[in-house]
Formats: structure tokens, sequence, C-alpha cells
């Protein structure tokens, strides 16, 4: 088959044929962006521009819970959703039935060319849209394909509505994030209770920090200690730690100070988990795997000169070091908790 189009029309084309041919039937889950951006080498951008191309043609659809899969039986005939990659046309198959009479029109959706009008409508789910369902949906696309992957349309085809039918809950994305922050520090709260020690109270809210940029990976890139975004449960993080450091003999700049720097300290770190996450989508190796490889192809050329780097060299002929970010956060926490003491200490004397 010659190669031609962008690499997304080109992808786009083999899923067509594979649907076509039956490969991929209805009800199955179609590759992930995930997996385009492993099988094709792609960016997650052009993945994601892929599956958006299959959806709008009708071809696939987002099932919660379940992710992408082919949307009905392909048939031959009119071409409706693109032409494959052999040249045949797939019509469009129809996505869900009409619901009953007075339901509200959500999308429209090409149709056969020889349909009454040439388009059908669609009923979507608007009457049962909230806040929350639309929370939700963001939050799986973020979760699972990062927030590049993240739009008004897109959480819109999950849910299968028209865009403008987000904006009656949502004013835009910036409040669509707001929200999905302050869900994620919420759906793992803080306990009732924390350590009557400042060290370990200071402990416990900075592990569960930690926990919630590692379950929610874009996360952490989305917090400003200069601009903070006004969500409730990310503050009460704040809130609970400088409680723990009242009485202790700090002057109220100094609660905050140490407050706000240990909480940044985590989501400094934290901002690695969507880096790696993208990094090991984007080479298909994991972060021991490109170690390796480094190791055996410019690490040795590169930083084993012992003029010029007498360090990195006796640092490799020494046992294995453990760099990874849980190591260095916990090395991090700890230092910021003695730096924390000694002042205490000293204010006592």
């Amino acid at each position: 088959m010659a190669e031609h189009g962008t690499p997304s029309e080109r992808i786009a084309a083999e899923l067509r044929r594979r649907i076509a041919t039956g490969e991929l039937a209805p009800g199955t889950r179609v590759p992930s962006t995930r997996r385009i951006t492993q099988e094709w080498g792609v960016a997650m951008a052009t993945a994601t521009k892929v599956l958006n191309r299959l959806r709008d043609e009708g071809l696939v659809r987002a099932v919660p819970g379940v992710g992408t899969v082919v949307a009905g039986t392909p048939t031959a005939g009119a071409k409706a959703g693109g032409t494959t990659a052999a040249g045949a046309h797939v019509r469009v198959p129809d996505r869900e039935p009409q619901r009953a009479s007075g339901a509200q029109e959500s999308a429209t959706t090409p149709v056969s060319p020889g349909a009454p009008g040439g388009r059908r409508t669609r009923t979507g789910g608007e009457r049962e849209l909230t806040r929350e369902r639309i929370v939700a949906a963001a939050l799986q696309v973020a979760d699972a394909e990062g927030l590049a992957a993240l739009s008004m349309r897109r959480v819109a085809t999950d849910l299968g509505v028209a865009t403008m039918s987000l904006y009656r809950h949502v004013p835009g994305k910036d409040e669509l994030l707001r929200l999905m922050m302050n869900v994620a520090f919420g759906e793992q709260p803080l306990p009732e209770r924390l350590s009557p020690h400042w060290r370990e109270a200071l402990e416990e809210v900075a592990r569960l920090q930690w926990r919630i940029y590692r379950r929610h990976p874009w996360l952490a890139s989305t917090m400003s200690f200069t601009r903070p975004v006004l969500a409730p449960d990310a503050a009460l993080h704040t809130e609970r730690s400088m409680a723990a450091l009242s009485g202790v003999g700090l002057s109220w700049e100094e609660i905050a100070q140490a407050s706000v720097a240990l909480a940044a300290f985590v989501c400094g770190l934290a901002t690695h988990f969507e880096r790696e996450a993208q990094a090991e989508q984007n080479s298909g190796l994991s972060a021991d795997e490109w170690m390796d490889r480094l190791d055996a192809e410019d690490h040795g050329r590169l930083m084993a000169d012992p003029e010029r780097f007498p360090m990195f060299d006796a640092m490799n002929r020494g046992p294995e070091l453990d760099l990874s970010l849980e190591a260095l956060y916990e090395f991090g926490m700890a230092r910021m908790l003695d730096g924390i003491e000694t002042m205490i200490e000293r204010r006592r004397a």
C-alpha cells in the first residue's frame, strides 16, 4: 500500500480497513491512544486526532469504563465515513437508536446519502447531563491520556452529547480543570484527626498529596503556588499543615512558608509522573529500559570521562543507586522536615 496523506489519515485508514474486513468486530475495543502511539510511533496528539476522526465518522464510540469500541456493523456501499486504505468505501454504522419522542436532540450524524434529507439526528443524554458527569468524564480522559487529550469537544464526544450542551453546566475548560482538581483532592480525603506531633502530621499530609498526584499524573502540572486556584479540597491540605505547625513557636509567616514549601516540593517532584508517562508512550520504553539503552549507547561515551566527570566516574564504579521518583520523594521530604525541625528547635532555644 502506498504511503499517502498525514500520519493521522494513514492510521485512520488502516483502522477503517480493520473495521470493514471484520478484523475489528462491532463492540470490540479499538486501539487506545496509547496503543496507537506505540504501534505507529506517533505523538499522543496524532493518536487523539485519529480516534476523534473515527468518532466523527460514526465508526467508533466511547463506552464509559470500557474505552473506544467499534460502533456497529460496517456495510459496503455509499461512502459516509471515509475510504479504506484499500480504496473500499465504508458506510457509517448507525449509532444509538432514537429515544422516545420529546427527547432533546444533541447532535447530527451523517448517514448514507440515500437517507431522507441526507442526515439524521442523534439524541443523547443532555437531559441526564450534570456537572458531576462532565467532571467524571474529563477525569477519565486526563487520567488515561493526559491533559493534551482533554478538550470540551472530547468530553462531549465521550458523553454522547453536543459540545455546546456542556457550557450550560461548565463555563469553559479553565473551570472544568478547577472542578477536576477539587474532585481529585476530595476523593482521597484527609483523616479526621492527624497525628498530634507536628512532624508526623505534616508527613501524613505530604504522603496523601503524593498518592493523589500519582493517581492523577496530570494534576501536579495544573497546580500553582503563585496564583492558586480556588479548589477548597486542595486548600484544606494547606489548612491542616498550618494547623499542625501552630503552637510550636513559629511566626505566622514561618508557618505559612513551611506549609507551602513542603506542598510545592511534593507537587514539583510529582510533575514528573505525567512527563514519564508521556515519555514512555512516545518512546515505548520504561524509565529502566531507557536508562539501559542510554548506558549502552551514550552514557559511557558522554559521562564516564574521569577527567571531566570524576564524580560520575566514581559513582558508576560503585553500587547501583536508587534515583527513582519514590526514592527522591522520601529523601527530599525527610530533609525538608529536618529543616523545619531545626528551625523549631532554634525558636524554642
